[in-house]
């Protein structure tokens, strides 16, 4: 390509773009409804079930019960996004959301919550999750032209930081007036996303033609594992936030080591999107156009930096501090590997290929809160975090090493991430 196309191509992935897109703007307001409703939810049993328990390996089992449909699931996932019409998979999983929403508000109004039944809903918000991931993440090629991809990669970040930001905030607030109320707010959010969704009118998706069988479910770890940096980046964010889950010890940071209550903890969980939704929205302006393998290993290391100072700080402003930097690191480290996959893709693997992505992310946030929440038990809260933002920047380390093609990944283009993703 001459250095004139590259220049049009370049532009072509700044600004605004993507919302010339009718059905993104939907997209694009469905994740920053859903990124609020799942935020605010967040929170509120966090905070709830932490109050009710005081135990973190409660917390733990939040993140194992949100966790455990990704397991289950994550080959059926996949290929139902590859075999139905996206758009209508994501209605689907949005009701359930809204029905496990509206059973945790029945839930947390009664005077002692059934802490058994509590896990059922969490499991079934898990579940929703797990179907919805693969077919938000294919669904986007097929509404928006080529040239605005990764454009549209970088609004939807931007979108879910910002949701990010305000969720948790808007969350503390409101749980000061209950619980209850959280989960009222939750439950429309998300049946205002079953709205969204069905009023979607692409139909330009290439469905798989292949019949149904354990082989084609599987077929998406087979591209992967045949393409070394797919594999590369895709091992590299389950790894690394595995072990820097700081989030699982959030309400306990602000309860007993910060001292700053709950709407304290809302705007702990905030920050780390200001740093995100700083990065992504400028990387809708200047998209990384060099070296992004080398951005993706040292952003992962950045994140880990910033965990480490979180874990040890006793002070509420640089505590703020670090999770803005690790939020920033995040948002990076994202936006390389999602275009990373789904330029590497053909659209009637893409369900199968982004469920398995998005397994590993699973892991990588509700898997890394199991983990930061057991080894806060043996060790200690503080420890467990410290612990887990070193081996962060020891994996970045690694995967340097064991991924050199990964390492040296330069511009994020389709016709070049899939020539050298082949082993």
């Amino acid at each position: 390509m001459s250095e004139a196309s590259n220049g049009e191509a370049g532009e072509s992935r700044a600004g605004l773009v993507a919302f010339q897109s009718v059905d993104f703007r939907k997209i694009f307001g469905a994740r920053v409804l859903n990124g609020l409703a799942a935020n605010m939810l967040h929170i509120a049993v966090g905070w709830e079930v932490y109050k009710v328990t005081r135990d973190p390996f409660a917390l733990a089992l939040v993140g194992l019960f949100m966790f455990a449909p990704n397991i289950m699931f994550f080959l059926i996932a996949g290929a139902t996004a590859d075999r139905l019409p996206r758009r209508l998979v994501l209605a689907s999983c949005y009701l359930l959301h809204t029905a496990a929403a509206a059973s945790l508000f029945f839930l947390f109004s009664a005077q002692t919550p059934n802490m058994v039944l509590v896990y059922i809903a969490l499991f079934a918000i898990g579940t929703g999750r797990c179907f919805a991931q693969p077919a938000s993440h294919a669904i986007v090629p097929n509404i928006v032209p080529k040239e605005h991809f990764t454009n549209a990669v970088a609004w939807g970040s931007s979108g879910q930081q910002i949701a990010v930001i305000a969720g948790p905030a808007i969350g503390g607030v409101l749980l000061v007036a209950g619980a209850p109320v959280v989960f009222a707010v939750v439950t429309g959010l998300f049946a205002a996303n079953l709205v969204l969704m069905l009023m979607i009118t692409s139909r330009q998706q290439t469905f798989a033609r292949e019949p149904m069988s354990v082989s084609s479910m599987f077929a998406g770890l087979k591209f992967i594992f045949n393409r070394q940096i797919i594999l590369g980046a895709i091992s590299l964010d389950l790894f690394a936030v595995l072990f820097g889950g700081a989030i699982a010890m959030m309400p306990i940071y602000a309860a007993d080591i910060l001292n700053v209550g709950e709407v304290g903890l809302g705007f702990l969980r905030s920050a780390i999107a200001v740093g995100g939704a700083a990065c992504a929205i400028g990387l809708t302006q200047y998209p990384i156009r060099r070296h992004a393998g080398r951005a993706l290993l040292i952003s992962v290391a950045v994140f880990g930096a910033g965990t480490i100072v979180f874990g040890l700080s006793v002070n509420l402003y640089l505590s703020l501090g670090a999770l803005v930097i690790a939020g920033g690191a995040d948002a990076i480290s994202v936006f390389i590997r999602q275009s990373m996959v789904q330029l590497g893709t053909p659209d009637e693997m893409r369900g199968r290929v982004t469920s398995v992505n998005s397994m590993f992310v699973g892991a990588s946030n509700e898997l890394g809160e199991f983990e930061s929440g057991t080894v806060a038990v043996w060790v200690g809260v503080v420890p467990s975090v410290v612990i887990g933002g070193i081996a962060t920047i020891a994996v970045a380390a690694l995967w340097a090493k064991l991924f050199p093609r990964l390492r040296s990944v330069d511009a994020l283009s389709a016709e070049g991430i899939a020539n050298q993703s082949e082993a």
